[in-house]
């Protein structure tokens, strides 16, 4: 489309969660691997501490932000999170999330997610790519790997005009590549760990060169200082236990059969 952006090599990342020590190391590296733009694919809020820690790193970065379900409960004064879970189970977890945040996120900050479009349309050399939370139809759609068929993604990517479609909302990250040079690429999360027993977060780097090059980065930060400060602010133990080892304890009802068969719970 006329007016799009066009770059050659972007850091996309999704789910900050409100894990500011991850954010600012993931920042960090993005800017060793020379990239032209850092995108945020939503949820600057939730599961974490201090929720006002992440927004100065992402200002003063300059990433360019899109809404997550969190951003747009947050900045509209909903009563929920708009995660999209459907088991009392995660509800309950998602609850204390969504009211912790709520609570400890200023007004300016809320204001600020206000002004946050849904979507980010830019070129990435000769790919049309489009940029959403969920999917490009549903803030909060789950495209999960194992249960996300071709002719979805397919669908999608016809009525969007785009060859590339990045989303995160799952924190687990996964890209598919399609005939006639498309793309999905679910770019994961960096605010909590991807339930493989490993306290890494995952970032994803593009590069227009010879086609679409997808390049997933583990990003390494102070885990335990995070942990120390959840339990300080009094958040759920079971979120704790996430950071510390690597496994989800917690949304782990809405995982299919195959994601869920991974991890430890």
């Amino acid at each position: 489309m006329e007016g799009e952006r066009e770059y050659r090599r972007i850091a996309v990342f999704g789910g900050v969660y409100s894990n500011y020590l991850a954010l600012e190391a993931t920042l960090e590296d993005a800017r060793r691997r020379d990239v032209e733009a850092i995108f945020c694919l939503g949820d600057m809020g939730a599961f974490g501490p201090h929720p006002d820690r992440v927004f100065p790193p992402l200002r003063q970065a300059g990433v360019l932000a899109i809404q997550g379900n969190y951003d747009d409960s947050l900045g509209a004064g909903k009563e929920d999170c708009g995660c999209g879970y459907t088991d009392p189970r995660d509800n309950f977890f998602a609850r204390i999330s969504y009211e912790y945040t709520f609570k400890n996120t200023s007004a300016e900050n809320k204001a600020w997610l206000r002004t946050l479009p849904k979507h980010q349309r830019i070129r990435l050399g000769e790919h049309r790519v489009l940029m959403c939370h969920g999917s490009p139809r549903m803030l909060n759609e789950f495209l999960w790997e194992s249960t996300t068929p071709n002719g979805l993604l397919e669908k999608f990517m016809r009525d969007y005009q785009a060859e590339v479609i990045l989303c995160t909302h799952t924190g687990i990250k996964w890209h598919r590549a399609l005939a006639g040079g498309r793309h999905l690429v679910n770019v994961g999360a960096i605010g909590r760990p991807e339930n493989d027993g490993m306290t890494n977060v995952w970032c994803a780097i593009l590069t227009a060169d010879a086609g679409l090059q997808v390049e997933f980065v583990p990003v390494h930060y102070d885990h335990e200082a995070l942990a120390r400060e959840m339990e300080r602010e009094g958040l759920p133990s079971e979120f704790v236990e996430t950071v510390r080892t690597g496994w989800w304890t917690t949304c782990l009802e809405v995982l299919p059969a195959k994601e869920r068969a991974r991890g430890k719970y």
